[in-house]
């Protein structure tokens, strides 16, 4: 299993191709390509790139799927004996972004075509017909 850790938004994420990720608000268009440089390290089944502090060459490419708005939270302030109350609520704007493929010097190491699953098996292979006795 191939994954990478990045940094968008102030946050650090580890991402895997062909998931996707919902990540601060980016300045992009929906249905848009993004390419993300900050990488800080890369595991790609077992062989590790840890970057100082980020990797070199390392990019990580995604496709923006659509901007959103997280759950609200409640901001409550209050002084006690001072009949001071305050109450707020706050949206995050974010930004769901699907990835694409992880990238090391120009090779990809990891893309969401080969990091999809396999298609099921049908249960007839799974579960052969047992053949009675009669």
């Amino acid at each position: 299993m191939t994954y990478a850790i990045i940094e968008t938004g102030g946050k650090q994420l580890r991402v895997e191709p062909g998931r996707f990720y919902d990540v601060e608000r980016l300045a992009v268009d929906e249905e848009a390509s993004v390419t993300i440089d900050k990488v800080f390290f890369i595991d790609n089944d077992g062989e590790a790139s840890v970057g100082q502090p980020f990797v070199e060459g390392a990019t990580v490419e995604g496709t923006v799927l659509r901007h959103l708005r997280g759950r609200k939270i409640i901001v409550y302030k209050m002084r006690p004996k001072k009949k001071t109350r305050k109450k707020q609520g706050h949206r995050q704007e974010l930004t769901r972004l699907m990835i694409n493929s992880i990238s090391v010097g120009g090779k990809v190491v990891a893309s969401e075509s080969a990091a999809s699953t396999p298609s099921p098996t049908p249960a007839a292979e799974l579960f052969p017909e047992e053949e009675s006795a009669e």
